[in-house]
């Protein structure tokens, strides 16, 4: 004959509550089943005791006793369940090292699939079994497996640590809790354990964020290493050219100081060959003249010698005075003349050498430039590509708008605030301009550019031949500039953390003047202002031009 449970279904052995098979199934007077706890939990939370399933009210909460026949069902029900299940459920595996094994097995130890906290004992799936049969077992508290069961439990008390005390930081049993531990905050371990583990995950997005940033400053350092070693070969460049065309230029003078000094010892061998011969021939000719005066001298016939005498005194040979002749070269402030020489072009060959490399040096911070015509005045006259302005005696018909300039004047659309650029703007055959940086903040309306303020660094150059330094720092002011050459070109330098704005006439390589000690504390637009046109005498555009590929790398 059949079982009573083979002709059940597993829909009538669960809780109406819970979905889940009955654990302690009781029944209520109008004869509905629930589990225990379940049914208890539901009435208190509820004002009125009623039945969940027909609603029917009741006076007082009726007295719960286990419904023994169901209880017994449901373990004959899950007793099936189980051997069903072992009977289709493949063999089971060792276990792998490193695994949990069942204490209980004693031949091949397999994986354990529970622990139990009441037995401590973990248990394979073939002896954990018992636990899901048995009622008593069923009580027991089983976990995922772990090893060192005995370490869950409480030494002083032999129970289980289900408990936190956060006044002492450490896990206690409910004995624990109910003496040593009384007047202490207690939480649940799982309450605390979701508490800490959530901490734990802020610590770790924490470090997480604090090991991105060290990872950024290690780039940004690698970055800077990489920077300083481009900047040491540049310099390294540099300075190879400058001393190698030093020690060019000593070599030079020292090649024409041996010239001179060889030349004036040459002249004055020939000068010293000339007055030899001119004394040999004297000798030669005195010779001559002793030779006569000796043969004269022996002439004893008075009448002869006397005649002879007289002739030989008037066809004496002509003779020069040599007492004050000298020959002697002087080399006394050759050298020194030499030297002075030699420092005056080293001075020059340095003042250029060093201008051609500091040029070349800022050069390699060029940037792209282009004009933004948002902040343009409604008189300038900007290129479709960006690059040029100049102005015109026609208004255009242009909305407002606080970023347009009232005077001249226009910004481009590049933002600076930190580390260093440069760009170079052609001025050729201008009479008036300004060319420069700004403050973002630079007032637009103000119609004349000297007014006080603290946000302009430029040069100008006004009527065609005055050049001036404009800066507004404080109040506005202006330093007149003499150049040697009028610039066809104007490179402007700008180093953010510095507070250096530098201008160079590019064709020359030479500095034209250096703001120093700026206070730069929001962003630098570039700046530039034609001027009037002056009836065409200043027609001719601002031109911002591409760095010469010659100096970038």
């Amino acid at each position: 004959m059949a079982t009573a449970t083979s002709l059940l279904c597993e829909d009538q052995f669960l809780c109406p509550i819970c979905l889940e098979v009955f654990t302690d199934p009781v029944s209520t007077p109008c004869g509905h089943n629930f589990c225990k706890n379940c049914i208890t939990q539901h009435w208190s939370v509820k004002v009125q005791c009623q039945c969940p399933m027909c609603n029917e009210a009741f006076k007082r909460r009726p007295e719960l006793r286990v419904n023994t026949f169901i209880s017994e069902m449901v373990a004959q029900f899950r007793s099936s369940l189980q051997i069903k299940a072992s009977l289709s459920s493949e063999p089971q595996q060792q276990a792998n090292q490193g695994e949990v094994l069942c204490e209980i097995c004693t031949e091949t130890k397999l994986k354990a699939l529970k622990s139990c906290l009441v037995c401590l004992t973990s248990y394979c799936e073939t002896h954990l079994e018992p636990h899901r049969r048995i009622r008593g077992l069923k009580r027991h508290k089983l976990i995922d497996p772990v090893e060192n069961l005995e370490d869950r439990m409480c030494k002083k008390h032999s129970r289980l640590l289900e408990l936190f005390c956060k006044t002492d930081q450490m896990c206690v049993c409910r004995s624990c809790a109910g003496t040593d531990h009384k007047s202490h905050h207690i939480t649940a371990l799982g309450e605390e354990y979701e508490g800490k583990k959530a901490e734990l995950w802020i610590s770790g997005s924490e470090i997480e964020q604090m090991i991105q940033e060290r990872r950024l400053k290690v780039e940004q350092i690698k970055e800077s290493v990489k920077l300083s070693k481009e900047d040491a070969d540049r310099e390294t460049a540099a300075g190879v050219q400058v001393f190698t065309a030093l020690v060019q230029s000593v070599e030079r003078g020292l090649a024409q100081l041996i010239d001179t000094i060889e030349e004036k010892q040459k002249a004055t061998e020939r000068q010293a060959e000339g007055f030899i011969k001119e004394l040999e021939e004297e000798i030669s000719e005195l010779m001559k003249r002793s030779s006569e005066v000796e043969h004269l001298s022996h002439n004893e016939d008075h009448l002869c010698f006397l005649q002879s005498y007289s002739s030989s005194l008037n066809t004496a040979p002509p003779t020069k005075d040599w007492t004050e002749v000298r020959v002697h070269s002087s080399y006394q402030g050759t050298l020194r003349r030499a030297v002075a020489q030699l420092e005056e072009t080293i001075s020059n060959e340095m003042k250029k050498l060093s201008a051609d490399a500091e040029l070349k040096r800022v050069q390699q911070f060029a940037v792209d430039v282009t004009l933004d015509p948002e902040t343009a005045n409604i008189q300038l006259l900007l290129s479709d590509d960006g690059k040029q302005v100049n102005h015109q005696d026609i208004a255009q018909n242009l909305p407002d708008s606080p970023n347009r300039f009232l005077c001249y004047s226009v910004l481009g659309k590049q933002r600076f605030s930190s580390g260093r650029f440069y760009f170079e703007v052609q001025v050729k055959e201008k009479t008036d301009w300004y060319v420069g940086v700004a403050r973002e903040s630079i007032d637009r309306k103000l119609i004349y550019t000297m007014t006080p303020r603290n946000d302009l660094w430029a040069i100008r150059l006004k009527n065609g031949k005055e050049y001036t330094s404009v800066v507004s720092v404080v109040a506005f002011s202006s330093v007149s500039l003499f150049l040697k050459s009028q610039p066809q070109k104007v490179g402007v330098f700008v180093d953010y953390e510095e507070g250096l704005v530098s201008f160079y006439d590019v064709d020359a390589a030479a500095l034209i003047y250096s703001f120093t000690g700026c206070n730069f504390n929001e962003g630098l637009h570039p700046y530039f202002n034609p001027c009037d046109n002056n009836n065409g005498k200043n027609s001719t555009p601002l031109i911002i031009c591409p760095v010469s590929k010659q100096f970038t790398h």
